[in-house]
């Protein structure tokens, strides 16, 4: 299958035993597929994009720029594989898609008028709290 827009070459897979459901046969068989992709390195993918693909990916993104993903939800390796596959794809559509603007907002009027009626409240049981002067 591939991840659309990346050369086969560019990504690697490793198998390796997983815990979990599968009975005797989880403790044999390495069902699980940790996905490894060399984002900084890649020429599939422009500078923008590998910045943003390594921000998106967080503690899955090591410090030289590889992305590791897990996949060991699946009793087969070829699920957990795919699983791998389209989970980086969906991460790297999310990088493709440019972050959108902030535009800046100011409150609305009615929305300070109970900021203000809000403090007042609050100021008056407040004051109501201090004792009067000169008695004790």
């Amino acid at each position: 299958m591939g991840v659309r827009g990346l050369a086969p070459g560019e990504i690697e897979f490793e198998a390796f035993r997983a815990a979990g459901p599968g009975g005797q046969n989880v403790n044999k068989v390495a069902t699980a597929v940790r996905l490894r992709f060399d984002v900084r390195r890649s020429p599939s993918l422009t500078d923008v994009v590998k910045t943003r693909l390594i921000h998106l990916a967080g503690s899955r993104a090591t410090r030289d720029g590889v992305l590791h993903i897990e996949a060991r939800r699946f009793r087969t390796q070829e699920a957990n594989r795919r699983d791998a596959e389209v989970r980086l794809s969906r991460l790297i559509e999310a990088a493709r898609r440019p972050p959108k603007k902030r535009r800046p907002t100011k409150p609305t009027p009615a929305s300070r008028r109970r900021r203000l009626e809000a403090k007042r409240r609050r100021s008056k049981v407040k004051a109501q709290r201090r004792g009067v002067e000169g008695v004790e």
